[in-house]
């Protein structure tokens, strides 16, 4: 497959506006790509690296970087960019050259907004053709679909590449370059999209006839046979209509071929027509014309081959893509970061914000020779987080309140009026961060409530919104160092789980820190040394920052310990500052007061909140009581009270040492007797079963000796006397069966059997019967009677004639009666085949019913009946009975049979049905 010679003058277009931004790229000339948020400096140490990317991790969630990057989301444009702000996965420089040219970014797309405000940059057709890429690259066919939306983005990144270029040739190209940069070394696959773009209509979705010569030929000889066929069908269907065949002409197409409809009455009227198929109603036939057989074959061939050739045409578009994958995808990437620049500038609006300057410690080293130098100087910065809230929230209430839905623009109007109200409203309270050259620790102390935590969780945001490229919500121009790694401990890292307490939390977590911490770090510690003695608290909260005072760029804490703040005086590196608290309106100010110490005033906010005025008192007198002074008095009543409570802890050792030994004697004993206690079971358990087994040997050999004494008489024995012997051989082996049961079968007590409730399908013994082993049928607990069947009699009894099996012998006497059962139902058919071989010597068998000598005519009609019958009396031998059972049922099979027998010439006599023996007749053949 070819495509089109129409095609060859696409191959070589034009060249565009931009021909730089067309040369295709090498992996030495990508601009830098950065990284995600979760990336981390390349460190020696594996773990190392590790514990560094988790620590921060978990600092961004503690400062909620993750709630900042989503107020980004509603400035993005694309699929991918949205993704992205709302997983916080946003990029971030890992150096500072990196973090400077994503503020550059920024800035440049801000002059670009600026100078396209007529007619913003257009970035939502880019649409995320990953997926489409991996497929294809993968081998799989791209459709028609597929194909156009990798053309649209395409098309769109060409108009963003065109776009942007007019915008820099009409002002400063340097003040684009950044932008431009972006996609410098992209290629915009301009051969691709217009390839696909002359094979497929995207606005129909369809392949154009354009695509190859094959394709054209096949549609333009497929266009000449359907216009002969239908030609065709539609006068034969005329013909039929006009004969009656059909109620109005009829052209349809079944199994992929057209046909007319016809009556199934005037199929004759096309005669050799082949019948496709028939309406559900079978009334209509869909039949396919002698004359359109040849055409419809033509038009499938044509159908096939026409699929054949845009299968072969997709294909080809597809391995066109597949081999351009790796440029697309980074056309998307670079593309993806134009959308984040636009909305990192678009967020800057919003908030008003300002370009930070990144200093480094090289510009630290040069400013410090400069008096008051500043290495950190941010003015009137407010905490990102509380001023969009306030902003979505007034931007919400003028949308409630505007009459005109147009005034606010989610990225303009609305931006416009927040903005305007900006510069009345006070909240949130704006503050200072202003840090000398040479400073490494930052001791932050006040009040409660005053703002230590919101402003340290501030200046934390801020560093990380400047390695993002993103601006700043303050004044003039911020300035401040930029961090490889911003490290917090913040809040309470008390863990259950992990059997951590409130200090123990903290102290892991500054261990952690201490690890991974550079000199280019900025670690921030609320509360440090807390949860422990405040003694011991603040030495080691000392000890720990002239840790961190030489190993850290900067570290700020917050603290209530005023020892910390007395640092300053004694060496350079240390700088004091206190949230400022108002004493007469008992109320925090939320400002940084900057080389002050500020109190912590806990009993003054306690005494405002309300609490009880002597409770204040007393604490006062607590105050006074702690003073250095009376600390030796204090710590000798301690030491008293530790010496008595040591004493006291002894005794009670010594006591439980005592009572352990006693403990220990009575175990061992218990012990012994619970040995001793497992071998005599066992010793029991064995008695047992070997007098179980006695028994059933004694019994088995009664019973031999039973059947012994049965064959010899019967040797010897007239017919006449059979069943005599067969039930004394019974009756010896029963009482043989009885004799052996457990004796103990009915030793229960009074009180035992009045509180004996018997369940349904156990078996008891009942008195009434000869204490006779019989089974619970039915046991109600209203009636004081219960049901049960000895044999095939069932009778209703009380329940005071009711006797359970003994629950210790009960197992070994039903598997014992269970033997002696199989045994002597095997002694009865031992008995039985003996008749049956003495049938020579008597005149008829004995009245046993068996299989072989009973003929079942139940559920039989007369006649099948009748027939079995005769069949069955043809079948036995001389001297011989034939057991007939008919039922009961209306009576026509028994009358039947009873005939049978009357009349047959082999019957000699017949007994009919007896009490004992309902629905059956006993027939002596001769």
């Amino acid at each position: 497959m070819q495509l089109s010679t129409h095609f060859l003058s696409l191959l070589n277009p034009p060249t565009p506006f931009l021909s730089h931004h067309h040369r295709r790229y090498s992996l030495s000339s990508r601009p830098f790509k950065p990284k995600l948020i979760n990336s981390v400096a390349n460190s020696p140490k594996s773990r190392s690296s590790e514990l560094a990317a988790t620590l921060q991790s978990e600092t961004l969630k503690t400062l909620e970087w993750p709630s900042l990057c989503n107020y980004l989301s509603p400035f993005t444009s694309t699929s991918m960019a949205l993704s992205l702000t709302k997983t916080a996965a946003i990029p971030v420089g890992q150096s500072q050259e990196e973090s400077q040219k994503l503020l550059d970014q920024t800035t440049a797309a801000l002059h670009a907004m600026e100078a396209l405000k007529s007619d913003p940059l257009d970035l939502s057709a880019i649409e995320d053709v990953s997926g489409i890429l991996h497929s294809a690259a993968s081998g799989q066919l791209l459709t028609v679909r597929e194909l156009c939306r990798v053309r649209r983005m395409l098309g769109a990144a060409r108009a963003v590449s065109e776009k942007l270029a007019t915008v820099a040739e009409g002002g400063s190209l340097e003040r684009y370059t950044p932008l431009l940069e972006i996609l410098q070394s992209c290629h915009l696959q301009m051969d691709l999209e217009l390839k696909i773009g002359f094979c497929i209509d995207c606005n129909l979705s369809m392949i154009l006839d354009r695509a190859s010569e094959e394709l054209e030929l096949i549609r333009a000889e497929r266009k000449r046979n359907m216009e002969n066929l239908d030609s065709l069908l539609k006068e034969v269907s005329v013909s039929v209509f006009q004969a009656g065949g059909i109620d109005r002409p009829l052209i349809t197409k079944r199994r992929s071929r057209i046909c007319v409809g016809v009556r199934a009455s005037h199929k004759y009227l096309l005669p050799d027509g082949v019948a496709l198929n028939v309406s559900s109603s079978g009334a209509t036939y869909f039949m396919e014309p002698k004359e359109a057989v040849e055409l419809n074959n033509m038009e499938v061939k044509l159908s096939n081959s026409e699929k054949a050739e845009e299968m072969a045409i997709l294909s080809l578009l597809t391995s066109e893509i597949a081999e351009s994958e790796a440029e697309i995808k980074y056309l998307l990437d670079r593309l993806l970061e134009i959308d984040l620049a636009f909305a990192r500038a678009a967020y800057a609006q919003w908030v008003n914000g300002v370009c930070p300057i990144l200093s480094s410690k090289k510009s630290e080293v040069f400013s410090n020779g400069a008096d008051n130098a500043l290495s950190i100087d941010i003015e009137g910065i407010q905490h990102p987080l509380l001023l969009g809230s306030f902003l979505r929230n007034l931007t919400d209430f003028i949308a409630s309140n505007s009459a005109d839905p147009s005034v606010l623009d989610e990225k303009s109007g609305g931006m416009a009026a927040v903005k305007s109200s900006k510069g009345v409203s006070s909240f949130p309270v704006p503050i200072d961060i202003k840090v000398q050259c040479g400073i490494r620790v930052v001791v932050i102390s006040g009040p409660n409530t005053g703002g230590k935590t919101a402003s340290m969780k501030t200046f934390g945001l801020a560093s990380i919104m400047s390695k993002a490229g993103m601006y700043l919500p303050a004044k003039k121009q911020p300035r401040l160092p930029w961090f490889d790694l911003v490290l917090a401990d913040i809040g309470d890292s008390q863990s259950l789980e992990q059997s951590l307490s409130t200090f123990s939390g903290h102290i892991s977590r500054i261990c952690e820190i201490l690890e991974v911490a550079s000199e280019e770090s900025l670690v921030l510690v609320d509360e440090i040394g807390c949860g422990t003695d405040p003694s011991e608290g603040v030495a080691l909260s000392t000890s720990i920052l002239q840790y961190l005072k030489s190993r850290v760029n900067l570290a700020v804490v917050t603290t209530h310990y005023a020892d910390l703040s007395r640092l300053k005086d004694k060496e350079s590196q240390y700088e004091n500052a206190a949230m400022d608290f108002s004493l007469e309106t008992l109320q925090p100010t939320y400002q940084i007061l900057w080389g002050s110490t500020g109190d912590s005033n806990a009993l003054t906010i306690a005494k405002s909140i309300g609490l009880d005025r002597s409770i204040i008192e007393r604490a006062k007198m607590w105050v006074e009581s702690l003073k250095p002074e009376k600390q030796q008095e204090r710590k000798g009543v301690l030491y008293e009270s530790l010496m008595e409570e040591r004493n006291r802890l002894e005794a009670q050792f010594k006591r439980a040492e005592s009572l352990h030994a006693e403990i220990m004697v009575l175990y061992h004993e218990v012990s012994g007797e619970a040995d001793n206690l497992e071998e005599r079971e066992i010793a029991l358990r064995a008695k047992e079963t070997q007098k179980v087994q006695q028994e059933l040997k004694a019994a088995k050999s009664q019973i031999d000796i039973v059947v012994q004494e049965f064959e010899n008489q019967l040797r010897t024995a007239d017919s006449d006397e059979f069943n005599s012997l067969i039930r004394k051989s019974e009756s010896a082996i029963n009482s043989i069966v009885k004799a052996h049961c457990p004796g103990d079968i009915l030793s229960f007590t009074e009180a035992d059997t009045s509180s004996y409730q018997p369940q349904s399908g156990e078996q008891v013994h009942v008195m009434g019967l000869g204490n006779k082993l019989a089974t619970v049928v039915e046991a109600t607990e209203d009636d004081n009677t219960v049901l049960v069947q000895y044999g095939k009699i069932r009778v209703r009894v009380e329940k005071s004639n009711v006797r359970p099996i003994s629950s210790s012998k009960r197992k070994d006497t039903i598997s014992s009666r269970q033997s002696l059962k199989r045994q002597g139902e095997q002694n009865r058919e031992f008995l039985s085949n003996s008749d049956a071989r003495n049938n020579d010597a008597i005149a008829y068998g004995p009245l046993i019913q068996t299989s072989k000598n009973t003929v079942d005519l139940r559920g039989m009609r007369v006649e099948e009946a009748a027939h079995h019958l005769d069949m069955a009396i043809s079948a036995k031998g001389s001297n011989s009975v034939l057991f007939v059972v008919h039922g009961m049922g209306s009576g026509v099979v028994k009358e039947r049979a009873l005939e049978i027998l009357r009349n047959h010439p082999r019957v000699l006599k017949y007994e009919q049905e007896n009490p004992m023996n309902y629905g059956c007749t006993v027939a002596h053949i001769t």
